[in-house]
């Protein structure tokens, strides 16, 4: 398949389906009964923190009834871009050709699920986008869906991107753009992770395609969402911003 005729692309491979976990052990079950009815032919990773609430043991059991589905237990909780860059490693270390990044709430319909393989075919990473065409939320208030997209169009704005959901956290990347942004230098946590992965996306000149999902908030469990995460996400993005530009002023003055 091509992008428009720019650029062919390879066969995708098997997807692997990431499902990062804290306390997350009464949504754990029916999220992986989902993916595995929208997509029986992926396979799934559970990463888990070592949960206090017993999910670890919830995957182990998952696991011990299903040979499509995998659990990495972690030492402790040490945020979910650790969680993923561990999932991506694993996943490319056992040969998958597709990473999918998808949360254990349900807020991520895994219905959508095939629409995002199927625009992988012509792309290098798709975004399940609320904030495009055929987008929306469900059960946000008003305040918070102001927030969420003043941060993405701060993060468009501040790093010169056009991609619309900057912070969306569920994504199909093609095994060869993980490859390809420089993992080993990621060290970006919870809501300011997703933005790295996009601005390094982007900027290494990579295809994005977003595709409209529906986005339901969790009916069971607690956000992991704070002030702290959203107060490094702002100051990071901005030092970006600036590291970019102060790039493109030296790459023109070498010109």
């Amino acid at each position: 398949m091509t992008d428009g005729g720019q650029r062919r692309y390879g066969p995708l491979g098997t997807a692997l389906v990431i499902i990062p976990t804290y306390n997350e052990a009464d949504n754990i079950k029916p999220v992986v009964s989902r993916v595995r009815t929208a997509v029986p032919e992926a396979h799934i990773l559970i990463a888990d923190d070592n949960s206090p609430d017993g999910t670890g043991k919830v995957a182990d059991e998952l696991a011990a009834d299903d040979d499509h589905v995998q659990v990495l237990h972690r030492k402790g909780k040490e945020g979910l871009g650790a969680a993923y860059l561990a999932g991506f490693r694993w996943g490319i270390d056992n040969g998958y050709g597709v990473l999918v990044e998808m949360d254990a709430d349900g807020s991520h319909p895994p219905e959508e699920l095939p629409r995002l393989l199927t625009a992988l075919g012509g792309a290098d990473l798709v975004i399940g986008s609320r904030w495009v065409p055929g987008g929306r939320i469900v059960n946000w208030p008003k305040s918070r869906e102001f927030l969420s997209r003043g941060a993405s169009t701060y993060s468009r704005v501040l790093l010169d991107v056009s991609v619309r959901d900057v912070t969306a956290g569920f994504r199909a990347f093609r095994k060869e753009t993980l490859e390809g942004i420089d993992m080993d230098t990621i060290a970006s946590q919870g809501y300011c992770f997703q933005v790295d992965l996009t601005r390094r996306t982007v900027h290494a000149g990579y295809h994005v395609v977003e595709v409209p999902i529906t986005f339901v908030e969790r009916e069971r469990g607690a956000s992991k969402m704070n002030r702290d995460i959203m107060a490094e996400a702002l100051w990071r993005i901005a030092a970006w911003g600036v590291e970019d530009r102060v790039k493109k002023v030296r790459g023109r003055h070498r010109d």
